[in-house]
């Protein structure tokens, strides 16, 4: 895993862990390091349609066979310390399903995300009141299934540096992308607000100036071994918000969302 933080900023970002309360089981997951291999394969279009779906719902299987069951538990705002109050309509106006396949890897139509801004105005990947980066947090529980980390300038891989983390209990796959550095890794288990990344601005687009600092954010629903896009904005709005480790953290409604008027806005990943 790869780590370009300096050392106040790690310090501060193990604070913010041990502050959660979240911790990570160091049981291993044999299918994941197969569905990091399978997830590149079809992001690279290097795998045909129908072997990668026959691939993943046998390792979907394998997940949840060795996930020992368990509980649903309540949803976490991603960004540590910022709210989704006043998302509104602005928060779905980007969400479009249509057209998205997962096994269309990095040629995928539709957008359906959310992207959840910082509050950036001089796009340094830096909150502009504390100065520092911003904590990903995981929404629920689950392990991490696929990572990229290796992502560069001229690379065109649209979604960066990001983690696929599946949900066996709901069932869930969660894409959390466009991040700076990631502070999990294949085979890790999270809960509900495990600091897993910290929000960059790695990807095709996301890397252009024109486009504010920001999480990319998809949740596919896993039926009968296949992945289709859910809309979660109802479990956005009552999801909770880790306390801010800084005692003036702006909202996602922010002086910068507010004038550049996209508290969420879309952009094709």
């Amino acid at each position: 895993m790869r780590t370009r933080l300096l050392c106040p900023t790690l310090l501060l970002l193990a604070a913010i862990w041990l502050s959660t309360g979240s911790t990570m089981a160091a049981e291993p997951c044999p299918p994941c390091p197969a569905f990091d291999r399978l997830d590149k394969q079809v992001r690279d279009g290097s795998l045909s349609k129908a072997e990668a779906e026959r691939r993943f719902a046998g390792l979907i299987a394998e997940l949840d066979a060795g996930s020992g069951g368990g509980a649903a538990t309540p949803w976490i705002v991603p960004l540590h310390g910022y709210t989704l109050a006043g998302a509104g309509a602005d928060a779905a106006r980007g969400y479009v399903a249509a057209g998205y396949d997962y096994f269309a890897g990095n040629r995928h139509g539709g957008h359906p995300s959310y992207d959840l801004f910082i509050a950036d105005r001089n796009r340094d990947s830096l909150d502009d009141l504390s100065g520092a980066p911003v904590t990903v947090v995981a929404m629920t529980g689950g392990i991490v299934v696929a990572a990229e980390t290796s992502w560069a300038a001229d690379s065109p891989l649209r979604g960066g540096n990001y983690l696929w983390i599946y949900d066996p209990v709901e069932h869930l796959l969660f894409y959390y992308a466009h991040n700076r550095d990631l502070l999990v890794g294949v085979g890790d288990r999270v809960e509900p607000g495990t600091p897993i990344a910290t929000v960059g601005r790695s990807g095709f687009n996301a890397a252009k100036q024109r486009s504010p600092t920001h999480l990319h954010l998809t949740v596919l629903k896993i039926a009968s071994g296949h992945p289709s896009p859910l809309n979660i904005l109802p479990q956005l709005r009552k999801a909770r918000t880790l306390p801010s480790p800084y005692a003036a953290q702006a909202s996602l409604l922010t002086d910068t969302a507010r004038a550049e008027k996209h508290p969420f806005r879309t952009e094709t990943k």
